[in-house]
């Protein structure tokens, strides 16, 4: 389906009494379809105790009425301008959607540019709108004395006083529960409801208790340092002022951002309010929730590995004021909080707040609107910011609060870059780690200390190909090369999932000449269990933490000493904390450097210097060691001097330039199809439409700029079998990026098998 805003198809139309001179109930419903406004339905009168805004309902819609679950944005009374359809049913017993959460939800959908109900489907959890983990339970109450029977039925001695003893209770209760009271069976209170002698209710509860983390116990609090000092001062006069205050934390890595967090959350909760705390991924960041429910009270933590009745309990414990923080990934900003107070995102930075389906949001920026739709402070942390933000505290929007040295006066670990182009070759038959850095993981390891190694690329050979004819083994649906997993003995497509079996020959040249190159994590492993054959070695990537709870079980070990050597992609580089690492080596600093997406550098610098950042956290102290083939990059070569302003500094010049954010406003448009020639031919349509757009006076704004790049092949032309045409577009003005977007949309329509992708501040241009 389209993201495109489509107009609302003709229906048929009826069931409003034109002649009536009382309005009737209407209510306006929004469908999770790509359309830009709501429909009108009659309410029926059967239906009217039961209709209220935020509760689903299913309604008749299009010329075949087939029949769909909308949400209820807007309930009143007037006569509608033209016969209208009815409502069917009402789907909800109370309603899951706050005034806060209809607010923000309606903003998305006009800035991201999509439907008002495609937001509100993916805000709601699917186990919210299933009510997943929630079972009805029988009650029993008793009957006042004028509604029993006449004549009364003849009861047991027995029957009499379970009767009796009920109605002296004067409240309900769980008929196994009442059973186990009066000391009777189950069966002899069913009889009593056949009797009329008391009352049968269904009541709604949650099929398991789930754990909260209520009764953690708390942990010494930390004296801070003066640099906390000082910024939590200034943070608990936003908090006391109130209001909206946007809030940007640079602090180094190790600096005791957490702790500030702690400060400020503590002081939300005795206000009687809550807080939503954003992280990038719930489950690498264990010590920072353990120290979250040691002093927060009740936390709900949200993740991806919940199933849907946890994710459901956890929303209805939220909505109904039973938990005061909220700790979760992107979708946790939605979290419907009765009385928030404040809202914290810690690494601000992380591209996986960026959602990348419909609605294409990013979570900080919905962050800061709901903050300000909702007049509460909002405070983002990092030690390596998104120079969007960093342009925004530079600016004045943001109140720039800074950690600028380690706590307990540690010392930075010292950086040390190894240039490839001049380093020799290991011994043995894998070559990814050099002889520098095996010499310092040796010295590290013999002195007591541990060793991380990062590698964001996985699997054990990145491509294949055959010296003799050029043969490459890429996927058969994407246009991408395929990586060799040893541990599964499988050659897989990273994107679509694609798999085939190894190649022992060239399927074109039938030589028995197929090289595997290419480095990835599981190399990696097996040359390190080489080398060090008497150390404990682990992975983490997205391959060995598939289970819940891997990454606790792995870091935990690590964290106890367990492990000598850990061995991981980007999910090692952040919110990690272990003192007796002495040494942590990069082993190819340039794999994301040369990718054709302008936020390449940006990303680099960033990965670098926080997996720099978990080197030197204990008294034993710390180093770094950088490989790299491009060791002048600014982004390389600022990464070891951990000087983020000064790369700020550069690529901020750079980015004005070249019209690029934070100084533009950016939207991509993809659009896709299973043939090409469709996904072409529309592409160029859409070109031209942008093309007359522009050329109207009306939408024209003078001393707006605006830039169209395209239409273009996209990088990886094919994915998942569909050929990808894509748009890149700029402006200095948000306003009309946006104007000439709609404008343009409503002249094209996609034909049947064409999609059409809109993202706006995309994250990604592959």
């Amino acid at each position: 389906m389209s993201s495109e805003l489509m107009e609302p198809p003709t229906q048929p139309h009826y069931l409003a009494d034109r002649q009536s001179t009382d309005p009737p109930l209407l209510a306006e419903i929004v469908l999770d379809r790509p359309m830009n406004q709501p429909y009108t339905y009659i309410v029926p009168e059967a239906l009217a105790s039961a209709i209220e805004v935020g509760k689903r309902v299913e309604v008749p819609f299009g010329r075949g009425d087939k029949r769909e679950t909308g949400y209820v944005i807007r309930v009143l009374r007037d006569h509608p301008i033209r016969e209208v359809k009815s409502i069917e049913r009402v789907v909800d017993n109370e309603a899951l959607l706050t005034e806060s959460l209809l607010k923000i939800t309606r903003w998305m959908a006009d800035y991201y540019v999509c439907g008002w109900g495609q937001v509100l489907q993916a805000v709601l959890p699917a186990g919210v709108r299933s009510q997943a983990g929630i079972k009805k339970n029988v009650h029993v109450e008793s009957i006042p004395e004028s509604e029993l029977p006449n004549p009364l039925p003849e009861l047991t001695k027995k029957q009499r006083n379970i009767v009796d003893l009920l109605r002296s209770e004067c409240r309900d209760y769980e008929i196994k529960e009442f059973a186990r009271i009066a000391s009777c069976g189950v069966p002899m209170l069913q009889n009593l409801i056949k009797l009329g002698m008391i009352h049968r209710t269904l009541k709604e509860a949650e099929k398991v208790d789930y754990d909260f983390g209520e009764e953690a116990v708390a942990p010494k609090a930390i004296v801070m340092n003066p640099d906390q000092e000082k910024v939590w001062a200034r943070i608990r006069e936003n908090l006391t002022a109130g209001g909206f205050k946007a809030m940007l934390l640079h602090g180094v890595t190790g600096s005791g951002k957490t702790e500030i967090y702690l400060q400020a959350i503590q002081h939300v909760l005795d206000s009687g309010k809550e807080v939503i705390v954003l992280v990038p991924e719930i489950s690498l960041t264990p010590q920072t929730i353990q120290r979250f429910r040691g002093r927060c009270g009740n936390v709900a933590v949200m993740h991806s590995h919940l199933t849907d009745s946890e994710r459901g309990a956890h929303w209805r414990k939220i909505a109904g004021g039973g938990v005061q923080v909220v700790v979760g990934a992107r979708s946790a900003v939605f979290a419907p909080t009765r009385q928030l107070g404040m809202i914290i995102i810690d690494e601000e930075h992380e591209s996986s707040f960026k959602q990348e389906s419909t609605p294409r949001y990013h979570a900080r920026d919905v962050a800061v609107m709901r903050a300000k739709l909702e007049n509460v402070p909002i405070l983002l942390g990092s030690a390596t910011p998104a120079l969007e933000s960093w342009n925004n505290a530079q600016r004045g929007n943001y109140e720039l609060l800074s950690l600028p040295n380690r706590v307990m006066d540690l010392p930075m670990p010292k950086v040390k870059i190894i240039d490839l182009r001049h380093e020799p070759k290991s011994k043995g038959k894998h070559f990814a780690i050099s002889p520098t850095l095996e010499e310092a993981m040796r010295k590290a390891l013999t002195a007591g200390g541990q060793v991380m190694l990062f590698l964001n690329r996985r699997g054990f050979s990145t491509h294949i190909h055959c010296p003799g004819c050029g043969y490459v083994a890429n996927c058969q649906h994407c246009d991408l090369a395929l990586t060799f997993h040893q541990q599964r003995s499988t050659l897989l497509c990273h994107y679509c999932g694609y798999e085939q079996a190894p190649l022992n020959e060239c399927p074109s040249c039938k030589q028995p000449s197929v090289r595997y190159q290419g480095l990835g994590t599981e190399k990696l492993q097996a040359e390190i269990e080489e080398k060090f054959p008497s150390k404990v070695v682990q992975r983490m990537d997205s391959d060995t933490m598939t289970r819940p709870g891997s990454h606790q079980v792995v870091l935990d070990a690590f964290r106890e000493g367990g492990i000598h050597i850990l061995i991981g992609t980007q999910m090692i580089a952040k919110g990690l904390d272990f003192p007796n690492v002495t040494l942590v080596g990069v082993i190819n600093a340039d794999a994301s450097l040369h990718l054709p997406d302008f936020r390449a550098a940006e990303r680099t610098f960033q990965l670098l210097a926080q997996v720099a950042g978990r080197s030197g956290r204990g008294d034993k102290g710390g180093s770094v060691l950088i490989q790299t083939y491009t060791p002048e990059h600014p982004s390389i070569r600022l990464a070891t001097q951990h000087d983020f302003i000064q790369f700020a500094s550069l690529e901020l010049k750079h980015r004005l330039e070249h019209s690029y954010p934070p100084y533009f406003r950016l939207a991509r448009i993809v659009i896709r199809s299973l043939k090409q020639d469709s996904a072409e031919k529309h592409a160029t349509q859409l070109s031209l439409a942008f093309k007359r757009v522009l050329e109207n006076p009306q939408v024209r704004q003078p001393g707006s700029k605006f830039r169209i790049l395209g239409p273009a092949e996209a990088p990886i032309f094919k994915l998942n079998d569909q050929y990808r045409y894509h748009f890149q577009i700029q402006s200095d003005s948000s306003q009309y990026l946006h104007q000439v977007l709609h404008h343009a949309l409503a002249l094209v329509k996609p034909t049947s098998g064409v999609e059409v992708q809109i993202d706006i501040d995309p994250q990604s241009m592959l």
